[in-house]
């Protein structure tokens, strides 16, 4: 065999091996998504008022385990205490369980990343306890979902970062909402959080430019007032706004598809 055979059948294995690769990465991350998607959705199901955090997440691991997949907090560097990311209120993102109950009205945000078959997946959504609460909140979660879909719609082969950042950003001042800026989407697989970054503003046809097989995650952050945060002291890890007002957060993982995209933690 001549050095250019080698050379063009090292090629065409390589090729063949990043196929391979690929398919087993997003039958994983389906797979863990729904898991993920369903768990949520029974979450939201499952709080009611009088609930701590804590209980919250005893309730939350058991589930993960049952279903099939890793507890993907508990292989952070800096050890997460709990199994899911609960904010309550004036809290945004990263909020620790604690033992105080939920209240009828609380704004509670759930943030949750598994890991399933080497693949992580990511998700949030922000609710109120009891399904009752101030309208103002209510308006937020809804247009914050707005901005959530809005930026998902930009998802394409070619299409930039800047082009989702600029659609989530656009709905969310629509709405009057502040917009976070200092936390931010990510591309992730087998990393719970990797390149590229996907901020929730930017500008139509700027950063990364996305190709077939990528997995990223959208997660608009917003609140009623302004946008300036800071992380909790008391326990290192509960973001909250400096303002005291409610802060709102919402995630997909998303596959990046020939067509456009999959939106993979959607329940059955």
């Amino acid at each position: 065999m001549s050095t250019v055979e080698k050379l063009s059948e090292a090629m065409v294995n390589k090729e063949n091996s990043s196929a391979v690769e690929l398919a087993e990465k997003i039958t994983a991350m389906r797979e863990g998504g729904k898991i993920l998607g369903n768990l949520l959705r029974d979450l939201r199901e499952y709080v009611e008022p009088g609930m701590t955090g804590r209980e919250i997440d005893a309730w939350v691991r058991k589930e993960i385990v049952k279903r099939g997949a890793g507890v993907a907090y508990d292989e952070l560097e800096e050890k997460f205490p709990g199994a899911i990311c609960i904010s309550v209120n004036d809290e945004l993102v990263h909020g620790a369980p604690k033992d105080e109950a939920l209240a009828l009205g609380d704004k509670v945000s759930f943030d949750e990343v598994i890991k399933y078959k080497g693949y992580y997946v990511d998700a949030a959504f922000t609710m109120l306890v009891g399904n009752e609460g101030s309208p103002a909140v209510k308006k937020m979660i809804s247009v914050t979902e707005s901005a959530l879909m809005e930026g998902i719609e930009q998802v394409r082969p070619g299409a930039h970062i800047g082009d989702i950042g600029h659609a989530v950003e656009k709905v969310l001042k629509k709405g009057h909402l502040g917009v976070i800026e200092n936390y931010i989407g990510h591309g992730i697989d087998k990393k719970m959080h990797q390149a590229p970054e996907v901020p929730n503003y930017g500008r139509k046809g700027t950063g990364y430019k996305l190709v077939e097989g990528d997995t990223i995650c959208i997660e608009p952050m917003s609140c009623l007032g302004k946008p300036a945060n800071y992380v909790d002291e008391n326990d290192g890890w509960s973001v909250k706004m400096k303002d005291g007002s409610i802060g709102c957060h919402v995630e997909h993982t998303i596959l990046v598809t020939a067509e456009g995209y999959e939106i993979l933690t959607l329940p059955d």
